[in-house]
């Protein structure tokens, strides 16, 4: 069965980091990419960040410099790094992964920055 379970987030003050996980069953090999999504109170879901299966990295404007999306393939997960992050960063942040014809969610982990 396939599963992107998300975990890492939490509160934290402005200008902070927070590393936010992505765990992939049954294996992250089987997806053709992932990607880091996140969304706010009456805003729509938006991309953070994605990565192919070959490594190739895409960001949204709005986090280059601050973002980095990465995996590790033994532990099959899949991770975001932020950094400076500023009370706009807030959301519910998905993982998200490509897989055959169909894209698979996770159930979001709740990130606040705080002022």
């Amino acid at each position: 069965q396939v599963k992107l379970v998300e975990s890492g987030g939490g509160l934290v003050q402005a200008g902070g980091s927070l590393r936010l996980s992505c765990a992939a069953s049954p294996s992250i090999f089987a997806f053709k990419a992932m990607g880091w999504y996140r969304q706010s109170p009456g805003n729509e879901r938006e991309l953070v960040a994605t990565m192919t299966a070959g490594g190739t990295t895409n960001y949204a404007d709005s986090v280059k410099g601050r973002a980095t999306i990465s995996k590790n393939n033994a532990r099959n997960t899949m991770y975001l790094q932020m950094n400076s992050l500023k009370p706009d960063d807030s959301g519910v942040y998905y993982c998200n992964g490509a897989i055959g014809a169909s894209v698979a969610w996770g159930q979001g982990t709740q990130v606040t920055v705080s002022s």
